[in-house]
């Protein structure tokens, strides 16, 4: 009775609006994560949207399809150098939060390794009534050893730290431990961390990050190191680790917003700030250089360029900043590693992969290229720091994962581990075009279609995009939907619009606060595209966004809804008046404006999805979802854009998963299911 009567408010006060909020959200009490009143209206809306997916004849064989893909005994176990082997989580249906276990190199390169039980994590949930999902470890070099442990109750952001000895196979009594909560850090030495936590209610950011590093030693004592400003995103501890794990340095990120730094080293108690511009971002630190890329031009460098400081000459004032690369205008750096000599630089040209490995001999960086498939895209999965070697993901839209391991010094690799093919992908083949966007900007998108498609306007075609906080979207392989999607007949497309990090950061920059609607443009853009080469239509095209995607699909949707048939708002953003209340959502500022500023406001408004449904429009029906337990992009986005649909008599399915976090994929079994939802709704629009 009380959601009707909530849904009936919302009607009559939505009534006749086009674009303006009224003057009171009458969904705020969504917002209200774990209250009766919203878990309840949870509970329904997930009754409803089971009754339509779950009983669709499709949704068992895609589930299935789904749980065989997610918890495949011949997966790859994706490894992590430590102790001179190597560390893998594995999860499956007989361990669903999963094993944390070791092996030596040896044997995991042999077809059946043999693999020790470091800590189970369905044991430890059982045994303590939480439900702990695997967040990572930090373990003390050169031993490696003693780990840092981070735990989510759940799947959020928020963690429990506490200290784990692998050689006993148990966590240390009277270690170190550190309640749940946003925090980081990282070893100085064996009986001392930097620490970056909220220490007592207050100390935290409007972002809900901390901004007081203090060092912990293990008596207890907690000693403040440096100390930034509330207004601040957060503030992050960096170790500068040297030679047998010593450490060399101490460097705290201070984050100014979401995209401006400051780097201060604390030297012998000192802060010494290191000249750098705001837009610039710590990559890596190897033989005493400190690698920084600058996301602007500055000091005679490119915006993108990769440049090193020397850490003695920083801390004695005398630093003078070299150049190791510098992008060209259709490349991106994805990714800077380090292992014990080398500097390992994942790369983007024409959104196309390349790992370089660079060496630095007389105050000269030299690059040399690894061995590595040709037109794959490429993960640098981890790195060594005892020599020289590392592990890289290489794959495609086409292509099975492959593991190889390189070595950064030879350039030279091998493959060790190989997905076996998830689908028949003979039937498909990839192509990239160029749409043209509302200001001329060609736009490039890749495409997977059937071989000989007729191109009539009939294909069922999925269109991916995100478009946000310089994230590159390459080729990537996808199991679950060359399966399910794929072998029926369907396409999929990534849309590479502006606001990623395709070409590096001006591609990025080119939409922030104002410019955002030239990002939603690029993306109507592919769309038309699509359809004027009769590849697809408006009746067989489907979007998919989830967190910033959220923003894109929900104001694709408001803006276009005679280009599409079908929309997938997963884990959003949609409330962009309110976002920055939300979450973590202050932190991101920088991205698209501060609601709080009228000027800002005014050009927020016109496009955000949850002020701009129009009573007696036409839309879509979307498909939108969420998790109880996203303490990154808060529920309530999710929850408020569905009441508010229903309130307007709009339809909608609307379905939240109770844990898992913002990733939303924690549970295999879980995650089957959230995907055989996905794609019998996309069937039902799109296929039928």
């Amino acid at each position: 009775m009380k959601t009707f009567c909530a849904a009936l408010t919302g009607a009559l006060l939505l009534a006749g609006m086009a674009h303006a909020q009224a003057p009171a959200d009458p969904f705020i009490w969504l917002e209200d994560v774990d209250a009766p009143r919203s878990m309840d209206w949870v509970a329904s809306q997930n009754t409803k949207a089971a009754k339509r997916l779950e009983t669709d004849p499709r949704y068992a064989t895609y589930l299935a399809q789904a749980r065989a893909i997610f918890t495949a005994k011949d997966r790859i176990p994706w490894p992590t150098f430590r102790a001179g082997g190597v560390d893998n989580l594995w999860q499956d249906d007989a361990h669903v939060h999963g094993v944390w276990r070791h092996a030596t190199l040896a044997s995991y390169r042999s077809a059946e390794p043999v693999w020790e039980t470091l800590l189970d994590l369905d044991a430890l949930s059982k045994a303590e009534g939480k439900n702990w999902i695997w967040k990572g470890a930090t373990c003390l070099k050169p031993a490696q050893t003693l780990c840092l442990v981070e735990l989510s109750d759940g799947g959020g952001d928020a963690v429990e730290i506490r200290e784990f000895d692998t050689a006993k196979k148990a966590f240390v009594e009277r270690g170190f431990r550190f309640a749940s909560g946003k925090q980081n850090l990282d070893w100085i030495d064996q009986d001392s961390l930097m620490v970056s936590r909220i220490w007592t209610p207050g100390d935290e950011t409007p972002s809900g990050y901390a901004y007081i590093v203090r060092k912990v030693t293990r008596d207890g004592v907690a000693r403040e190191l440096y100390r930034g400003q509330k207004t601040d995103v957060g503030v992050t501890p960096i170790v500068l680790r040297g030679a047998g794990g010593k450490a060399d340095g101490l460097l705290v990120r201070r984050g100014l917003t979401f995209f401006e730094n400051e780097f201060v080293l604390l030297e012998s108690g000192k802060p010494l700030t290191i000249a750098l511009p705001k837009k610039a971002e710590y990559q890596a630190y190897i033989d005493g250089q400190a690698i920084f890329q600058l996301k602007e031009a500055w000091g005679g460098f490119a915006a993108g360029a990769l440049i090193a400081y020397d850490l003695e000459d920083l801390k004695s004032g005398t630093a003078t900043p070299e150049l190791i690369f510098q992008p060209g205008p259709r490349q991106a750096i994805s990714d800077v590693y380090d292992t014990k000599g080398r500097l390992v630089v994942n790369l983007l040209d024409e959104v196309k992969g390349a790992v370089d490995a660079y060496d630095r001999k007389d105050g000269k960086w030299t690059a040399t290229r690894l061995a590595l498939p040709k037109d794959a895209t490429f993960t640098v999965r981890s790195t060594s720091g005892d020599d020289d070697q590392l592990f890289v993901a290489a794959e495609g839209f086409l292509d099975p994962t492959s593991l190889w391991l390189a070595d950064a010094a030879s350039g030279k690799s091998a493959q060790v581990k190989a997905l076996p093919a998830r689908f028949d992908a003979s039937t498909h083949e990839v192509k990239q075009y160029w749409a043209t966007s509302s200001d001329g900007a060609k736009i490039p998108y890749f495409l997977v279609l059937p071989k000989g498609a007729k191109l009539d306007g009939s294909l069922p075609t999925i269109m991916y995009g995100y478009g946000g906080f310089e994230v590159a979207k390459p080729p990537i392989y996808l199991p679950e939907m060359g399966k399910i999607w794929l072998e029926r007949g369907g396409a999929y497309v990534i849309a590479n619009i502006r606001g990623g990090g395709e070409f590096g950061p001006a591609w990025h920059q080119s939409v922030l606060r104002e410019k955002r609607q030239l990002s939603f443009d690029d993306f109507a853009a592919v769309a038309r595209d699509l359809s004027a080469r009769k590849i697809t239509s408006a009746r067989r095209l489907g979007i998919y966004g989830r967190s910033n995607g959220g923003v894109l699909t929900t104001v694709s949707m408001t803006q276009h809804p005679e280009l599409w048939n079908a929309v997938v708002v997963e884990s959003p953003l949609i409330d962009m008046l309110r976002y920055h209340k939300l979450s973590a959502g202050a932190s991101w500022i920088g991205e698209y404006g501060d609601p709080d500023v009228p000027a800002d406001r005014a050009f927020i408004e016109t496009y955000s999805g949850y002020q701009n449904l129009k009573a007696g429009t036409k839309y879509p029906e979307p498909y939108i979802t969420t998790n109880t337990r996203d303490d990154r992009v808060h529920p309530g986005h999710a929850r408020k854009f569905a009441a508010r649909l229903e309130a307007m008599g709009i339809p909608y399915l609307y379905y939240e998963q109770t844990f898992g976090g913002h990733a939303n994929d924690a549970d295999p079994e879980l995650n089957a299911r959230r995907w055989a939802r996905h794609y019998v709704y996309l069937a039902q629009k799109l296929m039928d």
